[in-house]
């Protein structure tokens, strides 16, 4: 009886389509195109990194004033983008790399 083969963590990447990674890393974002990849390990870092944002943002906002509450929203989205930018370029060149050493 043959033995089902597992594929390896580089073959589910390349499997993968870098597009559908992406766009799961920018529109819900916070690394839901990692899930998808079955990046376990990234999807935790870009947890742990938005978590952090978010308790930043909060502990900051406790003292702050009614005024610069919006400046405080601007930047904790600000932020957020810039960590949707950054995983979906990462989750697609991730894709691509492992693409090319086959």
């Amino acid at each position: 009886m043959p033995q089902a083969m597992t594929p390896t963590r580089e073959q589910i990447l390349a499997a993968s389509a870098g597009w559908v990674a992406v766009v799961l890393n920018v529109v819900p974002g916070l690394g839901a195109g990692y899930l998808y990849q079955r990046r376990w390990k990234a999807y935790w870092i870009t947890s742990a990194l938005a978590t952090s944002w978010f308790v930043a943002g909060a502990a900051l906002a406790r003292n702050a004033d009614a005024a610069s509450e919006a400046q405080n929203q601007l930047v904790g989205l600000i932020g957020l983008l810039v960590l949707a930018g950054v995983t979906a370029t990462e989750a697609g060149l991730a894709v691509k790399r492992v693409r090319q050493s086959d």
